[in-house]
C-alpha cells in the first residue's frame, strides 16, 4: 500500500507517518513547511528506521499533485496539510478559507480522477460549534465560533458532496479533539513557529525559560475551576487512529472522533504537568480569547465499536513526553 501524506512533516502528520512506516506502509510525504522543519524527516527516518520520500510543495499546486499522483498511483491519501490556530484564523480569515479550502478541494479531485480510493481528513472537533459535550457523531452541527472550524466544516461538505458524486472515492472523516504530547523518542513533537498558539508548548517553553508565564484564557467559564474544559488526546494514540481509519474496508463517507471521552480543564493539565515533571509553571489569567468555547469533549464509542481503536495514553503520559521533547528540541 502506498499513502500520499499532506502536511506530513507537521506535528500530527509527521507521527502518523511514523505510525504507518511501523506497518510496512510506503508513504510520500508533501509539505510547504509553514509550520514545520525539513529535519523532522530525518527524525522519522530513525525512529522507524524505514525510509519514506518528502517532496516540498504546497496542496493548493493543483498541477503539482496531479503530476505526483499520476507517478505513484496512490493507494490512499490523508490530509493534515491546512493552517490550525483559532484566534489566527479570526485574525487572517481570508488565508485560511484560501489555503484550507483550495488544498481539499485540490486533494480531492486529484483523488477522483485518478482513482485513488481512499481518503482521510484531518479534521477537528471545532466542527460541532459552541454545543453540549459530550459531542457525537451524529449531532447536528451548530455554527462554528471560528473561521477555523469554519473551514473543517467546509471540507467535510466538500468532501461528502465528492463521496456522494463518485462511489469509489471512499472518505473518513477524523474529528480531532486537543492532541498533545510527543513520541516517546523525545525526537519529534509539536514545533510551532513563533509564539505558540497551543496550551501544552506554551507551557513546555515557559518550563525552559524561552518564556516568562503562562497566559490562561479566561477563568470565568462554567467549568469545574472556571479554565476551558478540552479533551486533551495523546499524538501517539491520535497518530495509530488514522492507521486504524486506513485499514478500515467501510464505504461511502464515515465519520469517527477521536478523543478520550474525558474533560480536564487548563488548570488540571497545567497542575498534572508540574507535578508529573517536579516543575513550576508561573501563569496568568487574562481575558477569554475570541472563538473559544467553555467545554469540549468526545464520545469516542463509534471509533471504538468500528475501528477498534481507542486512546490509551493518560495525562501523565502527555505531559511527560511533552517535557521530554521540549528538552531535546533545542
Amino acid at each position: 500500500m502506498k499513502i500520499l501524506v499532506s502536511g506530513g512533516l507537521g506535528y500530527i502528520g509527521s507521527h502518523t507517518v511514523v505510525e504507518l512506516l511501523e506497518k510496512d506502509i510506503e508513504v510520500v510525504i508533501i509539505d510547504n513547511l509553514y509550520n514545520a522543519q525539513k529535519e523532522t524527516h530525518d527524525n522519522i527516518t530513525k525512529i522507524a528506521n524505514k525510509p519514506s520520500t518528502f517532496i516540498q510543495m504546497d496542496a493548493t499546486d493543483y498541477d503539482g499533485l496531479k503530476a505526483l499522483c499520476q507517478l505513484h498511483h496512490f493507494d490512499g491519501i490523508i490530509h493534515f496539510a491546512g493552517y490550525k490556530a483559532v484566534g489566527e484564523s479570526v485574525a487572517k480569515p481570508l488565508m485560511y478559507y484560501y489555503n484550507n479550502l483550495l488544498s481539499t478541494i485540490n486533494l480531492a479531485r486529484v483523488a477522483t480522477e485518478e482513482n485513488i480510493q481512499k481518503f482521510i481528513f484531518s479534521s477537528s472537533a471545532t466542527v460541532y460549534g459552541d454545543g453540549t459535550s459530550p459531542f457525537s457523531e451524529d449531532m447536528a452541527l451548530l455554527e462554528r465560533t471560528n473561521p477555523y472550524g469554519e473551514t473543517k466544516a467546509m471540507s467535510e461538505r466538500i468532501l461528502s458532496d465528492a463521496s456522494k458524486a463518485n462511489p469509489n472515492f471512499n472518505v473518513t472523516l477524523l474529528r480531532y479533539f486537543n492532541p498533545v504530547g510527543a513520541h516517546m523518542s523525545g525526537l519529534i513533537g509539536e514545533v510551532p513557529n513563533g509564539i505558540p498558539n497551543n496550551l501544552m508548548p506554551y507551557v513546555t517553553q515557559v518550563a525552559k525559560g524561552i518564556r516568562e508565564k503562562l497566559s490562561v484564557f479566561g477563568n470565568d467559564y462554567p467549568t469545574i475551576d472556571g479554565t476551558g474544559v478540552r479533551d486533551y488526546i495523546h499524538v501517539v494514540d491520535l497518530a495509530k487512529g488514522h492507521v486504524a481509519a486506513l485499514l478500515s474496508d467501510k464505504k461511502g463517507v464515515n465519520i469517527y472522533n477521536l478523543g478520550t471521552g474525558k474533560g480536564t480543564s487548563v488548570l488540571e493539565l497545567i497542575n498534572a504537568f508540574m507535578k508529573e515533571n517536579n516543575l513550576n509553571i508561573p501563569y496568568q489569567i487574562v481575558d477569554r480569547r475570541p472563538g473559544d468555547i467553555a467545554i469540549s469533549y468526545a464520545n469516542a464509542e463509534k471509533a471504538l465499536k468500528e475501528l477498534q481503536w481507542e486512546a490509551k495514553l493518560t495525562i501523565e503520559d502527555m505531559v511527560r513526553d511533552a517535557w521530554h521533547f521540549e528538552k531535546n528540541v533545542r
